[in-house]
């Protein structure tokens, strides 16, 4: 790789380091495998780089090398994943006196809860990616992602009700 193309790639990993390591986030248990998730997405965009023919955006090409990574690693190692944002999300019940921090941890215990394609397209919309963004990075029909969210959502008011009673 040439040095102006490291310098390039150096520059992007700093734009888009926010992207790659809330993914990784979402989809680890733990500070390790944080840490093996982040370093496999970064040498995935890595070795992808010269090939990056610019036919979709740089954040669309990322946020896809990092999602696929995660899901790739998941499937292989069959752990549950972490994390997301919250208050944008959906009425969830809490009780009035809870806290900031214990709604988001319980957001991310749900979120757990889902399959990792589910996580990918919660994760997504959460990161206000719009239906169309979505559907192209999970290469699915525009129509099935709203379906979709949909049900996750529904899923994740059912698992919170469930988990207050």
């Amino acid at each position: 790789m040439s040095a102006e193309a490291e310098k390039e790639f150096e520059n992007t990993i700093a734009r888009y380091g926010g992207i790659i390591t809330k993914i990784c986030y979402y989809f680890s248990t733990d500070p390790e495998e944080f840490n093996d998730l982040r370093q496999e997405v970064l040498y995935n965009i890595w070795r992808g780089w010269e090939n990056f023919r610019k036919d979709s955006g740089l954040s669309s090409w990322i946020y896809r090398i990092s999602l696929n990574t995660c899901i790739s690693f998941q499937r292989k190692t069959r752990t549950k994943g972490n994390t997301i944002s919250i208050e944008q999300v959906i009425d969830i019940p809490y009780e009035e006196e809870t806290s900031y921090v214990e709604k988001y941890n319980s957001m991310h215990a749900l979120i757990r809860q889902l399959k990792y394609e589910e996580r990918a397209m919660i994760l997504m919309w959460l990161d206000e990616k719009t239906y169309e963004e979505i559907s192209e990075l999970m290469g699915i029909n525009r129509n099935t992602v709203a379906v979709r969210l949909k049900r996750i959502k529904e899923k994740l008011i059912k698992l919170s009700k469930d988990n207050l009673g």
